[in-house]
């Protein structure tokens, strides 16, 4: 083999490995979309303008919560996209004059989306639009939450959980922080 077939051959090889990276590179952001979708996202995004919070951390929760299926429902009986509690959900009905709600609303993604964005929000106002502390108290209890930042083992100043009691609640933050992560830089 010459010196000129061994430098095309080179050069061939090169270039078929830049293009096979430029296609990998832009493959990479569709095949997230495929893992990460963002379904409902024009009721996500009315809702979450309406209440002033992040859209990608409402796809994260609902991501976290349910995978995006309404009709999720857990052992604590929390129902739909967001797992919204009936509890919860007869609160949110009365406070946004939600007509004839029931229970089974909260298995409608309006429904539940609305609801969602809109603890989410309280959630916000309550904890001073901590982010850790918004997450945990979505799933561990704002009452938790407020007792935790006052305890010195879990909140050295009062304002930011440095440890979470609740081994759940403690997972829970992380997989939605790191979907949240995802969502934002995916599709902002």
């Amino acid at each position: 083999m010459n010196a000129v077939s061994r430098k095309r051959r080179i050069l061939i090889t090169l270039l078929i490995t830049a293009v096979l990276i430029v296609v990998l590179i832009n493959s990479a952001a569709w095949i997230m979309k495929i893992l990460f979708p963002v379904y409902h996202r024009e009721l996500i995004f009315r809702y979450s303008e309406k209440y002033q919070v992040d859209p990608y951390l409402i796809a994260a929760i609902i991501r976290t919560e349910s995978k995006f299926y309404h009709r999720a429902q857990s052992k604590k009986d929390a129902r739909g996209l967001m797992q919204i509690s009936p509890i919860t959900g007869k609160w949110a009905a009365e406070v946004l004059g939600i007509e004839e709600y029931s229970p089974e609303k909260l298995f409608e993604p309006e429904t539940n989306i609305m609801v969602g964005c809109w603890y989410v929000h309280i959630l916000g106002q309550e904890f001073g639009g901590k982010l850790e502390n918004i997450i945990a108290a979505y799933n561990g209890g704002s009452g938790n939450v407020s007792r935790w930042l006052k305890d010195k083992r879990y909140s050295k100043d009062g304002q930011n959980l440095d440890n979470i009691p609740f081994g759940e609640t403690e997972r829970y933050v992380e997989k939605v922080i790191y979907n949240y992560k995802i969502y934002s830089n995916l599709y902002k």
